[in-house]
């Protein structure tokens, strides 16, 4: 039997991918993604922007109820405990990017643990089922980002995981259901129907419900697809379908599940050491270089002598904002970044915050500071450049050039300083044994026989109680 269309294709290989088609290094570079998107969503429940979501949440109710990452006190829908957990991953932009360029992640794990607690009992969701699941969602995230030349380049028109994280987390949790081939196609064309956000919403409150509702609404096209409902069954090969998002759509086949090859094992995903967009991480590290030719004695930046600061980025206009005035917009800031990783030597959560945002010292940077965009400096993360460039009052000019910063997947995170990252953000809100039991738990998970030990832990139940659980053979 041979497929037809494309997305008859995409069906039959997410119905038959199963736990021996994962690699050695999928599973690694999956388990490291699962880890710092749990602890990242953990963050982002102390977040404006994660507080109203769960405000409105809450006056929805259901017999089934999901765990909201961080608190044990109340549960939600699935749904919306999907929703609410998706914009806590995204909701300081510290979440996982890939190339092409997307957030993958947070689409697909919130929409596949909230689904998984309402399972029957008699279902156990293993590790391996997590682990096979996600990579589904990830796979076909990445697999449509391809059927598009645009999509190599910083998105200018639409969020990518408003579009791929919706048909990713419907993947994931078609997958995860074990729906036939018939309702894998139609959950690809349910979710194609609630795909779609503008970049006009990027460095604002707004930004974080792409991902909250991508995972909510992929799961929910799952939901829709197993009672039956039906959407075009070409929604893939068609220019009015996925491909009325791309000016250059060019959709193609899955390799064969006979030789399958997972694009993970080829490309790897950046992981950010601060929250803030991912063309930022280039500035830092320049900036940071430069630095050590500046301090004096007392190891502070003299910004009066400072006369100008030249800082060579593509020419990204959402993240071109001379003066942010808030954190979501110092996110998006390449001169924020610059200026604040001048002053301070490196960026972290705290440089966020309000208060370092309105430094006097700070503005008086940011004032001097300019964009320029070499014709070869090309706005893609796979091989964009940051070059900054500081003349003094008396003339002196200094420079340090970024090619690939410590993060990026030419350059990725030590598994050490993962777990770091990991421990920090997971620690503000939960207990230091809660924290450890799910690094256990995802450092083990293609061993561990029933889920449920991570949705425990997310809600900050003691790990004690818990390991004893985990049922590892």
């Amino acid at each position: 039997f041979f497929p037809q269309t494309v997305t008859e294709n995409f069906a039959n290989v997410i119905h038959g991918l199963n736990a021996s088609h994962l690699t050695d290094l999928v599973i690694q570079r999956s388990k490291r993604m699962i880890l710092d998107t749990l602890g990242v969503g953990l963050l982002g429940t102390s977040t404006e922007v994660f507080h109203k979501v769960i405000q409105y949440s809450k006056i929805y109710h259901s017999d089934a109820s999901s765990t909201v990452w961080g608190h044990s006190d109340f549960r939600l829908p699935p749904l919306y405990a999907a929703f609410v957990n998706g914009v806590a991953v995204h909701s300081m932009d510290f979440d996982d990017t890939w190339h092409p360029a997307t957030h993958p992640s947070g689409a697909v794990l919130p929409a596949l643990l909230a689904l998984s607690e309402v399972l029957p009992q008699k279902q156990k969701f293993s590790g391996l089922d997590l682990l096979l699941a996600f990579n589904v969602g990830i796979e076909v995230q990445g697999r449509l980002m391809c059927f598009s030349n645009e999509a190599s380049y910083v998105p200018k028109r639409f969020h990518p995981p408003s579009v791929v994280g919706t048909i990713g987390s419907a993947a994931a949790t078609a997958k995860l259901l074990a729906l036939d081939q018939f309702k894998c196609k139609a959950a690809l064309a349910v979710a194609a129907s609630y795909a779609g956000a503008p970049m006009a919403n990027a460095a604002t409150q707004t930004k974080p419900l792409h991902i909250g509702n991508a995972a909510r609404h992929g799961l929910e096209a799952t939901c829709l697809t197993s009672l039956g409902l039906q959407g075009n069954k070409q929604i893939l090969d068609m220019e009015s379908g996925l491909g009325a998002f791309y000016t250059d759509y060019n959709p193609r086949f899955l390799p064969t599940l006979q030789s399958y090859s997972w694009l993970l094992d080829q490309q790897d995903v950046a992981i950010k050491r601060f929250p803030a967009h991912l063309g930022t991480h280039w500035v830092a590290d320049a900036a940071s270089s430069l630095r050590k030719y500046l301090v004096e004695s007392d190891d502070s930046v003299p910004f009066s002598r400072i006369k100008r600061i030249v800082v060579k980025v593509p020419d990204v206009r959402y993240v071109n904002r001379p003066f942010p005035n808030s954190e979501h917009e110092a996110r998006h800031s390449f001169q924020f970044a610059a200026c604040t990783a001048l002053l301070d030597g490196s960026i972290s959560i705290q440089s966020f915050s309000d208060q370092n945002i309105s430094r006097p010292e700070l503005k008086e940077l940011l004032s001097k500071t300019k964009l320029e965009h070499p014709a070869d400096n090309k706005p893609s993360f796979d091989n964009l450049y940051c070059e900054v460039n500081v003349t003094l009052q008396d003339g002196k000019v200094f420079s340090e050039r970024c090619d690939t910063f410590y993060g990026h997947w030419r350059k990725p995170l030590s598994t050490e300083d993962l777990k770091k990252k990991f421990h920090s953000n997971a620690s503000s809100v939960l207990s230091v044994e809660a924290t450890e039991g799910i690094i256990e738990t995802v450092d083990n998970l293609e061993k561990v026989e029933d889920c449920f030990v991570l949705s425990a832990f997310l809600k900050g139940t003691q790990s004690t109680k818990v390991l004893s659980k985990m049922c590892l053979p």
